[in-house]
């Protein structure tokens, strides 16, 4: 006679892709404050405490949204400046790539556009943290271009990341694509600084 294990089979987390598509769509709709792990757990099905086998906490849930959201934003402008070798043309295609995942609406987006890290204070660090991961690359697109030494590079990166991320609050479809909106930002930027060498 075949002896039966006894040992359960590991719990599948099949629950948790659903919970993080959900708190990320209502994170965006209602602001992370608004939307509460009650609001989540109902919006899936799931009794409340059942959430918490998931996530410790509602931050703990905002980080794992954000390091998601992050996680997209930047394979997809990593997949878009391979294989671009001239320094502006690298940072236009980040600057497409960025921009064309945030005005797409990407619940995942949207919550690392829109929650601050200071909306957190208990995971305010981690969630800068994964900002500034993100922004890095931009760093190092923007260290990368021939510029005049008077051009704070810092402040640069910070202007153009603005524009991008500011364009949500004013986008409308059926004007100007994302890919023409972010070539027009860079000519602006090239072109002012070429009339100053």
């Amino acid at each position: 006679m075949a002896a039966h294990s006894t040992t359960p089979a590991p719990r599948q987390d099949n629950r948790r892709q659903q919970l993080l598509d959900t708190a990320a769509r209502l994170f965006r709709q209602h602001g992370y404050h608004a939307t509460s792990m009650r609001d989540i757990a109902s919006a899936v099905g799931m009794l409340p405490g059942s959430i918490y086998y998931h996530f410790a906490s509602k931050d703990e849930l905002l980080v794992t949204v954000y390091r998601e959201g992050v996680s997209r934003i930047a394979e997809r402008l990593d997949a878009a400046v391979a294989g671009k070798k001239e320094p502006w043309q690298q940072l236009e295609a980040a600057c497409i790539a960025h921009l064309q995942t945030v005005l797409d609406h990407s619940d995942y987006a949207q919550v690392v556009i829109r929650v601050l890290p200071d909306d957190a204070p208990a995971v305010r660090v981690r969630l800068a943290a994964l900002r500034d991961q993100y922004e890095e690359r931009f760093k190092d697109l923007v260290a990368a271009l021939d510029l005049p030494a008077y051009v704070d590079r810092h402040y640069l990166r910070l202007l153009l990341l603005g524009a991008l991320n500011w364009s949500q609050v004013w986008y409308r479809r059926g004007g100007d694509s994302p890919r023409t909106i972010a070539k027009r930002f860079l000519q602006v930027l090239h072109g002012i600084q070429a009339q100053q060498r």
